[in-house]
């Protein structure tokens, strides 16, 4: 499908009132785990719009081209609150940050496996096994407090057990800024991975920095304040990674494209009848923003869509249902192969190649003085204490020897 040749509402009629923003709450007893996922991914996508559309605008002296930019991001604002609403209000913080951490593994997984440029490939496996951990560890935690099994809200698709030990991710600021792709050499599927990567980390990012602390626990607000730290470092990466080269109009074709692509993905692949109606919807009225940021590129800039984006058929759907079972295999294998992997500025190494005073020895060492107060690590100390072993679900052993002990969590491994 190419969005650019489909028929498109104009943006005033792409508002709605506030009966239709407000949208039924899917049972969270019931519904898939993929369709909460897709949910959080898509909200993440219509955040990103929006703090792109603000910083836009604060960069452009032109006012009628910003009353253009602010006429999107009204609709882009009643998208996320639409999006917002499916979540129902009896799942409590600690629920949902499971389902962002199955996103940032299962998405992350997908992503990779659609990636044909093998430095962002690099990149999306480097951060996948930190994201795994997050999982195992918000897990352990879900369950000594509150009884809940993680497997049951991942529904079996993702595995929860230890992934590069979160105290191994403290990494110096300046290891974690990548070589940014070249616009006019990458495919347009690296085009959007980069885009829909960065968006979702920064979705989840930001809800652990502002929500986090809202945890009923010291040692669960502990925990979200430290992998928040490692959040952060993920979006500084993804972002690096993203065209810098385009002006902001093409910026913002982009994103348009981007979340027409995501809706076409999501809507096609989503099992709930409710939220698939949501998503189609939302995908309509990205073709209006899409083709309206069209228009402004031609306006502004004298440019056609072909310049910045090439034919714009859209390459292959994301799918989550249909490759949990290879999602899981993946996992491993990166496991198995880049554990004690390391960032070195713009590149990876194992952590023993590392001269002995690079910065991410001294940085680990200053934010970890002592294991037994970081809360990565105190919280499967807990439960090990309290339980006699550690909580997870796997499908076979840990394919790392070193991780396979569940009767103490490793704090060296990749550090």
């Amino acid at each position: 499908m190419n969005p650019f040749k489909e028929k498109a509402p104009k943006i005033d009629r792409c508002y709605e009132d506030w009966k239709k923003l407000y949208q039924k709450p899917y049972d969270k007893y019931a519904v898939d785990p993929y369709t909460k996922v897709r949910i959080i991914l898509a909200t993440g996508a219509e955040y990103e719009a929006v703090w792109f559309g603000h910083q836009f605008s604060r960069r452009c002296n032109d006012n009628d081209l910003r009353r253009e930019l602010a006429a999107v991001r009204r609709s882009e604002q009643q998208q996320q609150k639409k999006l917002a609403s499916l979540k129902p209000k009896d799942e409590n913080l600690l629920e949902v940050t499971i389902s962002y951490e199955q996103l940032a593994v299962d998405l992350t997984v997908n992503l990779a496996l659609l990636e044909s440029d093998k430095y962002v490939k690099a990149a999306l496996d480097f951060a996948l096994l930190e994201d795994f951990d997050h999982l195992y560890r918000f897990s352990d935690l879900l369950e000594m407090e509150q009884g809940e099994k993680g497997e049951m809200l991942v529904g079996g698709y993702t595995e929860i057990m230890p992934g590069r030990p979160t105290i191994s991710e403290h990494r110096y600021p300046y290891d974690d800024i990548r070589r940014h792709i070249n616009g006019k050499k990458a495919g347009l599927a690296t085009k959007l991975n980069t885009m829909i990567i960065t968006a979702a980390e920064q979705q989840t990012m930001n809800y652990y920095m502002n929500l986090g602390t809202f945890y009923t626990s010291d040692l669960g607000r502990k925990l979200f304040t430290e992998i928040a730290m490692i959040e952060e470092q993920h979006v500084s990466q993804y972002g690096s990674l993203v065209d810098t080269e385009c002006t902001l109009l093409e910026c913002l074709l982009m994103h348009e494209y981007t979340e027409c692509y995501l809706y076409y993905s999501l809507m096609n692949d989503e099992t709930d009848e409710n939220v698939r109606k949501v998503f189609e919807q939302c995908f309509l009225q990205e073709l209006g923003h899409l083709q309206k940021a069209h228009s402004l590129l031609k306006k502004y800039e004298g440019k056609e869509y072909t310049e910045v984006i090439g034919d714009a058929e859209f390459p292959e759907l994301l799918a989550f249902d249909r490759y949990a079972d290879r999602n899981k295999q993946y996992v491993r294998d990166i496991l198995a192969k880049t554990i004690k992997n390391t960032a070195i500025m713009e590149d990876y190494t194992k952590v023993s190649e590392l001269p002995s005073d690079y910065e991410f020895f001294k940085y680990n060492s200053q934010v970890n003085k002592m294991p037994q107060f970081v809360a990565s690590h105190n919280v499967i100390d807990s439960y090990i204490g309290e339980f006699g072993e550690d909580y997870r679900f796997e499908t076979a052993p840990h394919p790392v020897k070193e991780l396979r002990d569940r009767k103490e969590d490793n704090t060296q491994i990749g550090r």
